[in-house]
């Protein structure tokens, strides 16, 4: 019995020892992947344009001794990296996706790179500090014989084009015990998050064109299609429950004021907790386009771009993530980090740098308030999820700005990227450890999700949109 307990307890310290050195190998290679987020920070690839980004990943991921499959779901660069056998299956979620009309050189004043897109949502992070963290996971199922897989999701388009939806549909996801993701932002969070269901489509309205002067009775404007519907969204905003959300943007509207436009587009997204609550509002937003085509003389068709779920949350899982982040801790800016912090704070108006926000982490919270959305939402209804949030940004930072691709591209960044990557891996180790946890958080997922769930596609069947940001 004594000597059982001793096995016990060296297994045990083995188990601890293994772990510190894994964390610990990611502080040895911070230099390492530093040089290749912040590549892909100068690449700024947009969605489902990110050959450049997706390739980097795949490598760095096959030089750690990963198999690769890719091109998966019928997308040129998604991707799926795996080492080990067997059970479980954990899954890291990694994206690498840059937003138009949001370059900005990484300097604390408001000043274009001169390029077409940056990384506003910090994306170039995300997926390299899910990539280390796929890494360390592996290095540390090899030390110790351990029997699981682990895997690296290269997840493209999450901004608009709902890339892990088709993944989810394609089954990539379905064997997981358990898939894990993080997002850049502005505090230490790993509470039980929400997110908001989301419906995108660009609506294209199609007139005939004349002089706009010489000869305008012959004409029909497409833009006024455009600017009918658009009124009629607005004019629909006050009967709509009070926490959805729709935005739009006139895509196309002609090309000069003396031709009556015989093309014009418009690209809407509705927003809301509940997908039901979206898909009534998007099917009220087509009556408002088809109305709007009757009414100026014009026809109109629509191309779904993107459709993605609410987040199932799992507060058993993120019970464990928060552990390991409170383990980890948060950031400590250097003087250096400080000034560039404080010109950032003052730009935002926030009346000052709350640098606590970044060095602490937040209390624990079984819910919380949604605000965006996320395609995560899609695999968290395929296989229990956890996630965090990272201070990468100053505190006060709003996503989608010229600050946080700023601070993304600084050390500022860079330090918060190890700090997810730390807390992911350490995760993934634990869960590796812990069949207790897993089904713990596998019945919670059921229970959540309900017995009579099936899923449906908010997009449907429409191939990747593929072309979306051209």
């Amino acid at each position: 019995m004594k000597y059982t307990l001793m096995l016990l307890l060296a297994a045990s310290l083995w188990g601890v020892r293994a772990q510190e050195d894994a964390l610990r190998a990611l502080d040895l290679k911070s230099e390492a992947y530093g040089k290749i987020a912040l590549q892909i920070w100068e690449w700024a690839e947009m969605g489902y344009q990110e050959v450049q980004s997706s390739a980097l990943l795949q490598k760095t991921l096959a030089d750690a001794g990963f198999r690769i499959e890719a091109g998966v779901a019928g997308i040129p660069t998604a991707f799926v990296a795996e080492y080990g056998s067997g059970s479980p299956v954990i899954g890291i979620l990694g994206e690498f996706d840059a937003l138009p009309g949001l370059s900005q050189q990484a300097t604390p004043e408001k000043l274009s790179a001169g390029g077409e897109a940056g990384h506003a949502c910090g994306h170039h992070l995300f997926g390299t500090a899910s990539a280390a963290a796929a890494i360390a996971a592996k290095d540390w199922l090899a030390r110790g014989g351990q029997q699981g897989t682990i895997r690296f999701y290269g997840c493209p388009a999450e901004e608009g084009g709902s890339g892990k939806v088709y993944m989810t549909r394609a089954g990539l996801f379905d064997d997981l015990d358990v898939a894990l993701h993080w997002h850049p932002g502005d505090r230490n969070d790993a509470s039980a998050s929400a997110s908001l269901a989301n419906k995108s489509a660009k609506f294209r309205f199609h007139g005939v064109s004349a002089h706009a002067a010489g000869a305008p009775e012959k004409g029909r404007s497409a833009l006024d299609g455009v600017e009918a519907m658009n009124a009629m969204v607005n004019l629909m905003r006050e009967h709509i429950p009070e926490k959805a959300r729709i935005h739009y943007v006139i895509t196309d509207g002609g090309k000069a004021p003396n031709v009556v436009p015989d093309f014009a587009e418009v690209y809407y997204y509705a927003r809301h907790n509940s997908r039901e609550v979206v898909i009534d509002i998007f099917d009220r937003i087509v009556k408002a386009a088809e109305g709007a085509a009757l009414g100026t003389g014009t026809t109109m068709d629509y191309e779904m771009i993107g459709g993605t779920y609410e987040l199932l949350p799992n507060v058993r899982l993120q019970q464990v993530m928060h552990k390991n982040l409170e383990a980890v801790g948060g950031v400590a800016y250097t003087p250096e980090e400080m000034r560039f912090a404080e010109q950032i704070a003052k730009s935002l108006g926030s009346g000052g740098l709350q640098a606590d926000m970044a060095r602490g982490v937040q209390p624990f919270k079984t819910e919380s308030q949604a605000y965006g959305s996320t395609d995560v939402g899609d695999v968290s209804f395929a296989v229990p999820t956890a996630g965090l949030r990272i201070a990468t940004w100053v505190p006060g930072t709003p996503a989608h700005s010229w600050q946080a691709v700023a601070a993304g591209g600084t050390s500022i960044g860079l330090k918060g990227m190890m700090v997810a990557a730390k807390t992911l891996a350490a995760t993934a180790i634990d869960l590796f450890k812990d069949p207790k946890a897993l089904a713990e958080g596998r019945a919670e997922f059921l229970e959540r999700r309900g017995a009579d769930f099936k899923y449906i596609p908010l997009l449907g069947d429409r191939p990747p949109a593929l072309d979306y940001r051209e």
